[in-house]
């Protein structure tokens, strides 16, 4: 299973590679890097269901585990794109749509955290958790897991490893797009 770090920076890199080669220099001015974070913190978001069970056993509903359920299916990152073609549409001057001192859209803040969401089900089932993507109304379960067509003694150090190569991948790119050595 893709651990939190894979489940923030693959979102993070996808989106900050779509920022930087991909929108012109004019609209990267209405899509700060404050929008790639929340992506990232989307592709995490589905994981809220562990702490939830944690707190729902802790208070005596013995056995309940909710995890690989709703939050993983499509219809949660389905909610959050919603809530953006909703949002999207609302007048600029209203408190709930501009926050913070950089104007972030909430629109776009949703729509982030789904992209985020998704990628963090999709990276799920490419690494062999079974994953609902209809929950409730199917309980077929779907995975590609390529991580049972490498060799048995290297599988448990898949995951850590593509950790690893994606952090670097992250460093290297705040280096060389944005020049992060500048703020050491």
């Amino acid at each position: 299973m893709p651990q939190a770090v894979t489940h923030i920076l693959f979102p993070i890199l996808l989106m900050a590679i779509i920022r930087d080669f991909y929108l012109r220099k004019k609209d990267k001015k209405h899509f700060p890097l404050h929008y790639v974070l929340f992506a990232g913190l989307g592709g995490v978001l589905p994981d809220v269901d562990i702490p939830i069970s944690f707190v729902l056993n802790f208070l005596g509903i013995s056995g309940w585990n909710i995890h690989k359920t709703f939050t993983h299916s499509l219809f949660f990152p389905l909610i959050f794109f919603a809530l953006f073609l909703i949002l999207r549409h609302s007048h600029e001057k209203a408190k709930i749509c501009n926050l913070g001192r950089h104007k972030l859209k909430l629109s776009l803040i949703f729509l982030m955290c789904a992209i985020g969401i998704t990628a963090h089900i999709f990276l799920d089932a490419l690494a062999g958790e079974m994953v609902y993507f209809f929950y409730p109304f199917s309980p077929h379960d779907y995975s590609i897991n390529l991580i049972s067509n490498l060799p048995e003694e290297l599988r448990s150090f898949a995951m850590p490893t593509l950790d690893g190569i994606l952090l670097v991948i992250w460093l290297v790119y705040l280096e060389l797009k944005h020049k992060i050595s500048d703020f050491i």
